[in-house]
């Protein structure tokens, strides 16, 4: 506290007038008001970081109790990576004012892990994409309520705060995303509205608000809403430029359909409705409908013409004692289901096995065949080889026994893990032929067929009832990606759908043409 005392590095005489001496009283006077002044900053700096720790208490106190029940919920996932890579660090630049050594130290040793901007912008566009897919109100996904029932040991009480929703539609701008923009800005607006404090103000999010309805092509709206910015802040040059700009488009709009400006009421700000832009993928209705439980359905007829059975692997020794439940899942292209191939014990070693080794996963770009990470694939992977753990060796094993082919020429068992969002948009197993071979430094062929382990999640079947089986967390299905021909089936096109409550892990083994020429025997036609 040296500053406070630098008025007092002079020689000090009894001599001194008396003038003098009173003008040192005063000196004081000012010196002990600095020190209140530097007082109250501190306790000020230190309630705010006690507000912070017992917030922070008792926050940590429901997470750690159960972390992944806490997690299950987007709305913690989201908020978790906010707070590590936004507001830890504005305490962090809070503590900085007066140094605290052994908070930074510890605080330095740590941030090396903490999400960063990335990372906080990813989970802000896993709840746009949960938004999207599962048409959750932006209203609604604010106050934590989503269109499921809590799975056992989630949070319900998650909420998204007038700036947290603020930042929401601040990345969706930051990203030219103006639906999503506008979504979360007016939700933003509408609880600062309705009297929740707030950090950001309403003239930010009317900035925000205002461009981002310009650009969704509402102009009377875009021109309302930045007249009501100008009149919280006159002296916003943008705000005003912006509002000549927007009256003039529309003065020659209406010009050239004869039409007559209609000034807005003075009434509170009303919220706008946009249709959501057109995707680059094609098929994006049919794949959110099917997520959503909606879409294509099966005819009694074909139905009828689905079947169960126990399956032994045309007589395989280790199947005769204990065959396969294996079920018709679909009928054109055949996918079947087969229940309790793995064993609780099991999974867990597998996960056990994969999670040090998890990293984002990669796709093979169509055009150079080369690696790469995609936002159409949205989770992270393993490979397991089988000399990691016997357990892993035992379910290659046992996939070659229930499909009857051999899994030596096959990739190594991957592990998926998707949290929060996590998904996999519509593709195709195989390689096509208007893309590089992608499997040919493995000289293996193509990928034949797939054999999907479901861990953590249990997949409606059409059969609603199969012999009195009941339905287990652990299931798996299996497909054929390619015809006897060795030509690609282009009806197993598939996705992981987003997810919205908790993570989802599976395992797969992508099995190869090569070693299976004696095992799938060609057919008579090109499409057998």
């Amino acid at each position: 506290m040296n500053f406070l005392f630098s008025t007092l590095s002079v020689s000090l005489s009894l001599c001194l007038s008396a003038g003098q001496m009173t003008d040192l009283i005063y000196t004081e006077k000012e010196l002990v008001q600095s020190l209140r002044e530097y007082i109250k900053a501190e306790e000020f700096k230190l309630a705010a970081v006690k507000s912070w720790a017992n917030k922070l208490d008792a926050l940590t106190r429901v997470s750690t109790s159960d972390p992944e029940g806490y997690l299950a919920h987007p709305v913690n996932a989201y908020k978790l990576m906010k707070r590590l890579n936004t507001e830890w660090s504005e305490l962090e630049s809070l503590v900085l004012q007066n140094p605290a050594e052994e908070f930074i130290s510890n605080m330095s040793i740590h941030r090396q892990f903490f999400p960063d901007e990335e990372d906080q912008t990813g989970a802000a566009k896993a709840l746009m994409r949960l938004q999207d897919t599962y048409q959750l109100d932006s209203e609604a996904f604010s106050r934590g309520k989503l269109p499921v029932n809590p799975s056992p040991g989630m949070h319900s009480n998650a909420l998204l705060t007038v700036d947290d929703c603020f930042d929401m539609g601040k990345t969706a701008y930051n990203d030219a995303d103006y639906y999503h923009a506008v979504l979360w800005m007016q939700q933003s607006l509408k609880q600062l509205d309705a009297g929740e404090e707030a950090e950001v103000s309403k003239a930010d999010i009317l900035d925000y608000l205002s461009y981002s309805v310009y650009q969704m092509g509402d102009l009377p709206r875009a021109i309302e809403l930045t007249r009501r910015l100008v009149a919280i802040e006159p002296s916003h040059q943008r705000a005003g430029g912006n509002l000549r700009y927007y009256e003039r488009l529309l003065f020659k709009q209406l010009n050239e359909q004869n039409q007559t400006y209609q000034p807005p009421s003075e009434e509170p700000i009303q919220l706008g409705t946009y249709s959501r832009p057109q995707d680059h993928l094609p098929e994006r209705e049919a794949y959110e409908a099917l997520c959503r439980g909606e879409g294509l359905q099966m005819t009694e007829a074909r139905r009828s013409r689905l079947s169960c059975r126990y399956q032994d692997g045309k007589g395989n020794p280790r199947l005769l004692l204990k065959p396969m439940k294996e079920e018709d899942e679909w009928d054109s292209p055949h996918i079947v289901r087969y229940l309790d191939v793995l064993s609780h014990e099991e999974i867990e070693k597998i996960k056990e096995l994969a999670k040090p080794r998890l990293a984002r996963a990669t796709v093979r770009d169509p055009k150079t065949g080369i690696l790469t990470t995609a936002n159409y694939r949205v989770s992270k992977s393993a490979w397991l080889e089988g000399e990691d753990d016997p357990v892993v060796d035992r379910v290659n094993l046992r996939i070659q026994d229930i499909t009857g082919l051999t899994v030596d020429t096959a990739e190594l068992l991957q592990v998926a893990n998707y949290g929060v969002g996590g998904q996999y948009e519509p593709h195709y197993d195989f390689s096509r032929k208007d893309e590089p071979d992608a499997f040919k430094r493995l000289g293996t062929g193509n990928r034949v067929a797939t054999f999907l382990n479901y861990v953590s999640m249990c997949i409606q079947s059409p059969l609603i009832e199969c012999l009195g089986w009941q339905s287990p967390d652990i299931q798996a299905v299996f497909w054929y990606n390619l015809f006897k021909s060795g030509e690609g089936d282009y009806r197993t096109r598939h996705a992981a759908c987003p997810v919205l409550v908790g993570s989802k892990w599976v395992s797969n083994k992508w099995i190869h043409e090569r070693g299976q020429e004696f095992r799938r025997r060609c057919g008579l036609t090109e499409v057998d």
